[in-house]
């Protein structure tokens, strides 16, 4: 059996957990549910907060998630909850001590996003996501932002993924590998800028129309096939 026929024999066997897993992604931007950290898996549980608070979360995730890895992300989440809105940045980096190793840079990455999402938006975040037409101006808006602090392109597609948009690959290393021994990309380099990020998410979506899996499903199914789960 060769690489193609495994990683669809792969898909096969993880696509219901997969479709299942994008789905709960479009259920987070509609509805009022946010993510915790619960017995090694992540759950999606219904809460009372705000929409603009709840994606404000999940963008606090990925930015703690950056050069970390998904269960690190969504156990700071956790730890800082409740002060992610109103709390200071020596609060947060005291409560994840222990927890999480950048506890002091990126709890200042959130408060500075924080402070420009609020004197630019009034907070209005669902709003303001659901005003761009173009997915491209949107990514930008996140991934460009000066104000915005600690995501890049990568983080900015996991953001978006992970609220419910679609079209976006997040080339994280798991993903740079996976096309790097599908013979894909000549090295197994992560993009230095966003011309090169660029091209190669366009070399993963001729990809995934090579082999007939939706590049949303692919992302999921490369990430899982290295890491063992498919999170988020």
């Amino acid at each position: 059996m060769d690489e193609i026929e495994k990683l669809k024999e792969a898909y096969n066997s993880k696509k219901d957990k997969i479709k299942e897993r994008l789905r709960h992604f479009e259920k987070f931007f509609s509805e009022p549910y946010s993510w915790f950290y619960h017995n090694g898996n992540l759950v999606l549980m219904p809460v009372e907060t705000k929409d603009d608070y709840r994606l404000f979360e999940e963008l606090a995730f990925c930015i703690f998630t950056a050069n970390t890895s998904a269960e690190m992300g969504a156990k700071a989440v956790d730890a800082v909850r409740n002060v992610l809105i109103g709390g200071a940045a020596d609060e947060m980096t005291r409560r994840l001590e222990g927890i999480y190793r950048f506890n002091n840079i990126r709890p200042a990455h959130i408060v500075h996003t924080r402070t420009y999402l609020k004197n630019s938006l009034n907070f209005q975040l669902k709003n303001k996501i659901s005003s761009f037409k173009n997915k491209e101006e949107l990514r930008d808006f996140f991934a460009l932002n000066k104000d915005i602090k600690g995501l890049g392109y990568k983080e900015a597609s996991h953001f978006l993924r992970n609220i419910g948009f679609k079209g976006y690959a997040i080339l994280d290393k798991h993903i740079i590998n996976s096309l790097h021994e599908f013979g894909i990309l000549k090295t197994n380099e992560k993009p230095k800028n966003g011309k090169e990020y660029l091209e190669i998410e366009q070399k993963f979506i001729d990809f995934s129309k090579s082999v007939g899996i939706n590049m949303d499903e692919l992302d999921l199914l490369l990430w899982s096939m290295k890491n063992g789960r498919i999170l988020k």
